[in-house]
């Protein structure tokens, strides 16, 4: 099947956006008549400037509000499509496409619409044109797709056939069986939308909601094992309105386009998750001048300084099977981050099972790959481009980290002193609400990783936009995090940050009170959370006193399902840029507290304007 996209999933002007379809990789493109009329040249200078990127125009659309109307409105329609076929001479295009009627003056009678359909058809192909017929979902009379077949059917033009929109099909809820009858021949053309599953109104949700493959929630694999069914080979078109897409840049999204076709198209054994091991380390950038502050920040986390790098100023912490390197290395990619950055987490090793296999997925997926400089004997490790030019790094899962660090860096013999925390549970990154689906379909494509539904979590500056990303052995977690308020924690992140990235690491323990207890012994500073909290806590769940007692001596936050029960609390925020959860899964809890969330960023908010009241700047951490 030949790749296509609709002029309407871009920003931009015209040219603007078929510069980015071609650049992308597509083969053709469908001409948005909203476009045509805003272009300030000619239809030839339209025909020629397609020419000259090597794009076909697949279809001029659409034409609306055309068949089964009375007299003399049936006569101005045809009117109207002959206007139209005009311009499509002009243009060089084939492919009249014709979407069903939503005028309340149209009949519904089939017979009536195929007889339009037919003298349509026979029209058109005195011109050499094609008429293409789509049930629109919210249709007077046709919004099943089976409907517009049967129309098509009855017309028995060989220059009219039918136009499938997986939007209209699966926002209705139709079965799809009915398509592997329709011959390949009557298929004239294949529109492609994903979307999230939300509750409103057919129409605002396709006007403002609809993203590309790998990115919502409608189950298009099944799509097209039906369509393959009937061998069609004609055009795959992205028809995507989505507000998110008109704010950013055209040749971003194009690309995000391409790749979610790649993707639908893709061999359903080779859409296999990749295999994960977890985290393997995390990588903060820091100055000379803040080493130090972090160092002890970690110190009373419970990290041990386990390495120093044989020839670069970077150094090893650990603990249980949690790796955290810091890097000051003067001319490094990491001091050129923290630069621009501050301190904060630059890079993110993943262990995974096949690191050639998932660096050929992001060369089909044309995902930018990463090989720093090395020294002698120095490990190279491919690297992933990840969100606002941070890195992620991949491990082959078998490797034996020990032996791993032995290579670049001096160890040192591990304290005799207790693991509080084990491992890392999650990552949560917070970007720019326009990346969100961006970022969805790089870990979606390259990963494998399952995403979640979205939650809208309250922030007392507006709202926050949340999705988890995982491994389907939940081995590796991430949580997307965005906000288009501009007075929510996100916001300030996003300002004070200069980019996405990190907001806070997870980190896993099988005891937490016994953990946080040893960890403010060390001095490690967490954050206050309000009394009334604990009360609703009682009222709620009917805890026992004495370990609601516990939870507030130790600032811990609770929920519960049915699977279990989860228990967390978080530090201070480190340099008012990132902050460490530490979390306990009873049972096969597997959420991330979500409902928490609105205390924990209120009680961050307040922690934060009360330091604005006493401080000239934000408090960074201090030992007590």
């Amino acid at each position: 099947m030949r790749r296509s996209m609709a002029t309407v999933c871009l920003s931009g002007d015209l040219r603007g956006k078929l510069e980015a379809i071609a650049a992308a990789g597509f083969e053709g493109f469908e001409l948005f008549e909203n476009d045509l009329l805003s272009f300030e040249g000619s239809t030839q200078e339209i025909r020629q400037m397609a020419q000259d990127l090597g794009l076909t125009i697949v279809t001029l659309q659409p034409f609306r509000d055309f068949e089964g109307l009375p007299e003399p409105q049936r006569s101005r329609a045809f009117d109207r499509a002959e206007r139209k076929m005009d311009v499509m001479a002009e243009l060089g295009t084939d492919l009249f496409f014709v979407c069903a009627n939503t005028s309340p003056q149209s009949t519904g009678s089939l017979e009536r619409i195929a007889e339009d359909l037919y003298e349509l058809g026979e029209r058109a192909q005195q011109r050499g044109f094609r008429v293409g017929y789509e049930a629109l979902a919210w249709s007077k009379h046709i919004y099943d797709y089976r409907d517009a077949w049967e129309v098509v059917r009855r017309a028995n033009h060989p220059a009219v056939g039918l136009i499938l929109d997986t939007f209209h099909i699966f926002s209705r809820n139709l079965e799809l069986s009915a398509i592997a009858k329709i011959p390949k021949e009557k298929i004239f053309l294949v529109q492609i939308a994903d979307a999230p599953l939300l509750e409103m109104g057919v129409l605002p949700w396709s006007r403002h909601f609809r993203s590309f493959p790998g990115q919502g929630q409608l189950p298009l694999d099944r799509f097209m094992q039906v369509l393959r069914e009937t061998r069609y080979d004609g055009w795959l078109s992205l028809e995507v309105f989505n507000d998110q897409f008109r704010t950013t840049p055209p040749k971003e999204t194009a690309l995000d386009g391409y790749r979610s076709l790649v993707y639908l198209q893709e061999n359903p054994l080779d859409k296999l998750p990749v295999q994960t091991g977890g985290v393997a380390f995390v990588e903060f950038a820091v100055s000379e001048e803040m080493a130090p502050t972090l160092a002890q920040f970690l110190g009373a986390l419970g990290f041990q300084k386990r390495g120093q790098h044989r020839s670069k100023e970077v150094s090893l912490w650990q603990q249980g099977q949690i790796n955290f390197i810091l890097n000051s290395e003067p001319g490094s990619f990491a001091q050129a981050y923290n630069q621009v950055h501050g301190t904060s987490v630059c890079a993110v090793a993943v262990l995974v099972e096949g690191v050639e296999e998932v660096l050929q997925r992001a060369q089909t997926y044309k995902a930018p790959i990463f090989y720093g400089p090395t020294g002698p004997g120095e490990h190279q490790i491919p690297a992933l481009r990840g969100l606002d030019g941070s890195l992620l790094y991949l491990i082959e899962a078998q490797q034996e980290m020990d032996s791993f660090w032995a290579v670049d860096f001096e160890l040192a013999e591990p304290q005799p002193t207790p693991t509080a925390l084990q491992r890392i549970d999650h990552l949560a990154q917070v970007m720019p609400a326009a990346q969100v689906l961006s970022w969805v379909l790089f870990y979606r494509t390259i990963l494998g990783l399952q995403t979640s539904n979205l939650l809208e979590i309250p922030d007392p500056g507006g709202l926050i936009q949340s999705q988890a990303a995982e491994s389907p052995d939940r081995s590796l977690r991430l949580v997307l995090n965005a906000s288009q308020a501009g007075g929510t924690l996100v916001a300030r992140f996003l300002n004070e940050f200069y980019g996405g990235g990190v907001q806070h690491i997870a980190l896993a323990t099988s005891d937490i009170f016994s953990t946080l207890e040893r960890l403010q012994n060390n001095g490690l500073q967490l954050l206050p959370i309000p009394q009334n909290y604990y009360h609703d806590l009682e009222a709620r769940y009917a805890l026992e006193p004495a370990l609601l007692e516990r939870m507030q001596a130790f600032n811990v936050l609770y929920d519960q399902s049915p699977e279990g029960e989860f228990f967390h609390a978080y530090t201070q925020t480190f340099d008012d840029l990132f902050f460490i959860e530490i979390v306990e899964r009873r049972g096969a809890y597997q959420g991330y507290g979500a409902v928490n969330a609105p205390i924990r960023i209120a009680a961050q908010t307040r922690l934060y304007k009360e330091s604005l009241r006493t401080l000239s700047t934000p408090p960074r951490f201090r030992p007590d």
